[in-house]
């Protein structure tokens, strides 16, 4: 699953799957640009790690809910690698568990914004290069098992930007068919050790999660980055408009 000589952009990779996921890419032999929105000190650390490997890399700060960040961040990236071949959408947040019923506006929008909006501004400003990459084109956004299931408690929210992240996958692979370049969607389910679950979901309720996981644990931002690495090999260009559920079985029980 060799990358070497490709180009990636991925957002919120300052800490957790993100930065993961970048770190696999390197690894592969991609060179990266590290997006983040407020962890400086995390993406610090993700390019000092991808650079121990011999990649190039540096962090571009950016609000993935700005059209005008975004555009600066595509821009930058495309001009410190001098192309693109790889964007992974990874930025999004739960913001905070919020029944419906107790829901404001300004909630609900800014829920689908850094999840669903993000990941449409990305790939949006990404368009232009991702066709003149061909079939080295690859676009991974990041859904949750949330969009199959509708959510823990207070996450109705998170739950359909997720689930429109993944209508956006689809009609994005169609779009970008002509030009052979691929698009896909990762589904993570329970994923242990990251800032989302430390914040938002206290340790019993997480071991009720992986209680009733099948494989009877959670999963690591490494088993989501190496999904990442496959999709944007050369192995998986046949491979576009598909959804990968990373959850130990949690969805088909």
């Amino acid at each position: 699953m060799s990358l070497s000589g490709r180009r990636a952009l991925v957002t919120g990779a300052g800490h957790g799957i993100g930065a993961a996921i970048a770190v696999a890419l390197a690894e592969a032999g991609a060179d990266v640009v590290v997006g983040y929105g407020s962890s400086a000190a995390g993406a610090a650390q993700t390019v000092a790690r991808i650079e121990g490997l011999g990649r190039k890399a540096t962090a571009v700060q950016a609000d993935v809910t700005r059209t005008e960040d975004v555009g600066r961040l595509v821009g930058e990236a495309v001009g410190y690698l001098g192309g693109l071949e790889i964007v992974v959408c990874n930025a999004g947040h739960l913001v905070g568990r919020v029944p419906v019923a107790e829901m404001t506006d300004e909630h609900f929008f800014k829920v689908l914004d850094v999840n669903l909006g993000s990941a449409f501004r990305t790939v949006r400003a990404a368009i232009p290069h991702l066709r003149a990459a061909g079939k080295a084109g690859r676009v991974v956004t990041m859904a949750s098992l949330a969009a199959h299931n509708g959510g823990g408690p207070g996450s109705a929210v998170y739950a359909a930007a997720k689930a429109g992240v993944l209508g956006l996958t689809k009609g994005l692979a169609k779009e970008l068919a002509p030009a052979g370049a691929t698009v896909n969607a990762l589904a993570p389910g329970f994923i242990g050790g990251t800032a989302f679950h430390d914040t938002f979901t206290t340790p019993a309720a997480q071991e009720a999660i992986v209680a009733g996981v099948p494989l009877a644990r959670g999963g690591t931002p490494a088993e989501v980055a190496a999904a990442v690495v496959w999709l944007c090999s050369d192995g998986a260009g046949y491979v576009t408009g598909t959804t990968t559920d990373i959850d130990g079985g949690a969805w088909f029980r």
